[in-house]
C-alpha cells in the first residue's frame, strides 16, 4: 500500500477492467437503474469497494427490501462507512413503516446522525412512552427550517398526544419569521387552534406592505392588541421593515408600532433590531440593545449576544463586552473567541488573575485565539520542539486498514466525494501516531487535503510539516517573491482555499490552488499583460499561482493591510473597506466583527495559517498581534481603484 501511494494515487490512470465495471455500476446507481447496475456488477464480488457496491445495490430498492436482506449486508460490512450510510437510510425506511422494534435494534449501531433521525428516535420514544422522549421532541421542534418528513411525523405525534403547547408553537413561529422562513411558518400555524391563528391574508399583508398594516391598525388602536395572532403579525411587519431599513423600524417602534405591542413584545423587537444593526456594524446597535434590556423577561439568544459583544468591541466598551459574554449559554461562552474576549474585558477592569485563568484555558491551541491567548500570557507562540515522524512500519500498518484502502481506491477512481467521506469515517478512534501515519500516507498519495485533515486531529503528538504542508513550494516561492508578497501569507491563503488540491472547483465556480473565479482570472491576466492566458489553463499550477499572487498583491496594495486583503480575497474589496470603522481597530477586533460568518472564519484561519507557515519556513515566529496589527479608520475621501 505504501509503495502504491508513493507511485501517486492522485495521478490519472486508465482504469483496469474491474474498475471500469465499478464506474459503470456507479453511473447506473446515480441514474437509478437497477437493471444496468446488475449487469455492470457481474463478476465484481471480490472488488475492494464491495461494501459500496452492496450499498448502491440496496439503495436502489431499499423501499421494497426485505429486512433480512438488509441486515445481512449490514452484518457483512459491519464497521464500514458504506454500512453506516445504508443503516441511516434503512432506519428512515423502518420509521416510515412504523417498525419500531427493528428501528430500536438498529438505531444504537449508527455512527453518523442527522436531525431527521433524531426526530424519528423521539417519535419512537413517544410511541413507547419513554419519559424523556417528550422533552427531546420539544427541543427538536425548535430546530430552524422546514421539517423533513421524519420531523413532521414527530410533530404530529407530539401534538396528537397533547404535548405541544400553544406557547411552544408561538416560540417556533417567532424563530421562523425572525429568519424569514415563511414556508416553515405556514406549516407551524396548523398546530394552533383556528381562533388563535393569524389570518393568512394578514401575514401576507405584513410581508408585502408592512408599513400599511401598522398604519391601519394604529389608526384605530390606542393600546396593545389583545389577540396574539394579530400581535405576531404586527411583529412580523416590524421585522420586514427592519430587514430593509432598521432606522425606519426603530422610528415606528418608538411611535405607531410601539402602541400596538406590549412592553415585552417591544423589547423582543428592539433585540431583533439591535442584532440586525450590529451586523451592519452600526454604532447605534448598543442603544437598541439597551432598550431590549429594559424588559427583564426577554432573553437574547447566543447569536444576538455575540453581536452585542462585537458591537461593544468596536465601540471599545469592555463593560458591554463582559455583560454580553456572561449572559450567553454555557456552550456559547465556552467558545475560544468568547473566552479570549472575556479575558480581555476582565483585564480592562484590573482583574488580571481571572483574565489569566481564561487565557490559560485556550492557550496553546492552533487556532486564532489560541495564538492570541499565548501572547496575553507573556509568551511567544512556537511550534512543538520536535515533530513526530511515523516510521515505515507504522505506514505499512495503517495502509492495511480497510477503510483507508477503500478511501484511496475511491480517490484513484475519481470518486472524490465518496473518498472524502470514507476517509473521514475511517479516522475515527485513531490515536495520534496512527493519525500522523494516515497523514503521511495521504501526503505520499498527493492527497494533501486528507493529509491536513488527519494531522489536524492530533492531540499530544504533532507534525506541523504534515499539518501545514507546502507542496509546489518552488512555484509558490517564485511567484510570491515576484509579487513582493510574504510566502507564508500566500501559502496560508492557498491552504484555506483549496487545501492544495490543484483541480479543486467550488460550487460558485472558483478554480485551482488559489480558487480564482473565471472572470477574476481573465481580468488579472489582462491587467498584468499575460499574453498566453487561456481560460482552460486556469487550474494549471503555475498559471493559477501566477494569477492568484498577482491579484492578492493588487488587493493588498489597494487596501494596505493583510487582514483587509484576506477579507477581500474571500468577500470582495468593497466589503472589506466598508467593514472598517470610523476609528482605528485592532486587527483581531476587525476580524471578529466581520459580518459574514464564512469570511470571519476564513480570515482567522488564514492569519493563523500564515503564522505557522512563517515559523516553519523561517524557523522563527513573528508576534501574532504584530502580524494582525491595526486597521486604519475609514477615509471618506479615498477613491479606490476598481478591483473585482
Amino acid at each position: 500500500m505504501v509503495l502504491l501511494c508513493a507511485a501517486g494515487y492522485a495521478a490519472a490512470q486508465k482504469p483496469a477492467p474491474a474498475d471500469q465495471a465499478l464506474l459503470s455500476a456507479y453511473d447506473a446507481y446515480k441514474a437509478g437503474s437497477a437493471r444496468r447496475f446488475a449487469i455492470a456488477t457481474s463478476g465484481l464480488d471480490g472488488h475492494v469497494l464491495l461494501p459500496w457496491l452492496d450499498y448502491w445495490r440496496l439503495s436502489l430498492e431499499l423501499e421494497q427490501a426485505a429486512p433480512e436482506a438488509v441486515e445481512q449486508v449490514l452484518a457483512r460490512h459491519a464497521g464500514s462507512y458504506a454500512a453506516d450510510r445504508l443503516r441511516a437510510e434503512w432506519l428512515k425506511v423502518l420509521a416510515k413503516r412504523r417498525d419500531w422494534e427493528r428501528f430500536g435494534a438498529q438505531r444504537p449501531l449508527l455512527v453518523r446522525d442527522d436531525t431527521e433521525l433524531r426526530c424519528m428516535s423521539a417519535q419512537a420514544g413517544l410511541q413507547r412512552e419513554h419519559p424523556e422522549a417528550a422533552d427531546a421532541a420539544r427541543k427538536l421542534w425548535m430546530e430552524p427550517g422546514d421539517f423533513a418528513p421524519g420531523c413532521a411525523a414527530m410533530a404530529e405525534e407530539l401534538a396528537r398526544r397533547g404535548l405541544l403547547s400553544q406557547d411552544a408553537v408561538w416560540l417556533r413561529l417567532r424563530m421562523l419569521f425572525a429568519a424569514s422562513q415563511t414556508n416553515a411558518m405556514r406549516y407551524a400555524l396548523r398546530y394552533l387552534p383556528r381562533p388563535e391563528q393569524p389570518f393568512e391574508s394578514q401575514l401576507g399583508f405584513a410581508q408585502r406592505e408592512p408599513e400599511r398594516l401598522i398604519s391601519e391598525l394604529s389608526s384605530v388602536r390606542q393600546q396593545p392588541l389583545e389577540r396574539r395572532g394579530a400581535r405576531e403579525a404586527v411583529l412580523y411587519a416590524g421585522l420586514r421593515i427592519a430587514r430593509d431599513d432598521p432606522t425606519a423600524a426603530a422610528s415606528a417602534l418608538s411611535g405607531r408600532l410601539g402602541v400596538l405591542l406590549a412592553a415585552e413584545d417591544r423589547a423582543w423587537l428592539w433585540g431583533q433590531l439591535a442584532w440586525r444593526s450590529a451586523m451592519r456594524l452600526e454604532a447605534r446597535a448598543l442603544d437598541w440593545y439597551a432598550l431590549a434590556a429594559e424588559s427583564k423577561t426577554v432573553q437574547l439568544g447566543d447569536e444576538q449576544l455575540a453581536w452585542k459583544a462585537r458591537a461593544g468591541l468596536r465601540a471599545g466598551n469592555w463593560r458591554v463586552v463582559k455583560e454580553a459574554i456572561e449572559a450567553m449559554s454555557l456552550e456559547g461562552k465556552s467558545e475560544p473567541a468568547w473566552i479570549y474576549w472575556h479575558g480581555r474585558a476582565l483585564a480592562s477592569e484590573g482583574n488580571a488573575v481571572a483574565a489569566r485563568a481564561g487565557f490559560q484555558r485556550i492557550a496553546g491551541g492552533t487556532d486564532f485565539y489560541g495564538l492570541l491567548a499565548v501572547e496575553e500570557l507573556g509568551y511567544a507562540p512556537a511550534l512543538p520542539p520536535a515533530a513526530y515522524q511515523p516510521g515505515e512500519d507504522e505506514l505499512a500498518a495503517i495502509g492495511t486498514r480497510e477503510g483507508l484502502v477503500r478511501a484511496l481506491a475511491l480517490f484513484r477512481l475519481g470518486l472524490r466525494s465518496e473518498g472524502v467521506r470514507e476517509w473521514v469515517f475511517s479516522l475515527r478512534g485513531l490515536d495520534d501516531r496512527q493519525l500522523l501515519a494516515a497523514s503521511e500516507l495521504a501526503r505520499r498519495a498527493e492527497l494533501y487535503d486528507r493529509a491536513i485533515a488527519a494531522a489536524d486531529r492530533t492531540v499530544a503528538l504533532h507534525n506541523f510539516g504534515l499539518r501545514y504542508p507546502a507542496p509546489y513550494r518552488e512555484v509558490f516561492g517564485e511567484f510570491a517573491r515576484a509579487a513582493g508578497l510574504e510566502e507564508a501569507f500566500v501559502l496560508g491563503i492557498a491552504r484555506q482555499e483549496s487545501r492544495f488540491i490543484a483541480s479543486a472547483r467550488s460550487v460558485a465556480g472558483a478554480q485551482g490552488l488559489m480558487q480564482l473565479m473565471p472572470a477574476t482570472a481573465r481580468w488579472v491576466a489582462a491587467k498584468s499583460g499575460m499574453k498566453d492566458f487561456l481560460p482552460a489553463r486556469v487550474t494549471e499550477v503555475r498559471t493559477n499561482v501566477t494569477l492568484g499572487t498577482r491579484y492578492l498583491k493588487m488587493v493588498l496594495d489597494s487596501l494596505g493591510h493583510p487582514i483587509l486583503a484576506t477579507a477581500a480575497y474571500n468577500a470582495g474589496p468593497g466589503r472589506a473597506r466598508r467593514w472598517r470603522d470610523a476609528r482605528p481597530l485592532e486587527g483581531a477586533i476587525y476580524a471578529e466583527s466581520i459580518p459574514f460568518n464564512e469570511t470571519r472564519d476564513y480570515v482567522k484561519r488564514v492569519m493563523a495559517n500564515a503564522a505557522f507557515y512563517g515559523a516553519l519556513l523561517q524557523g522563527k515566529t513573528v508576534p501574532f498581534k504584530q502580524r494582525l496589527g491595526q486597521i486604519a479608520a475609514r477615509d471618506g475621501a479615498e477613491q479606490p481603484e476598481f478591483l473585482p
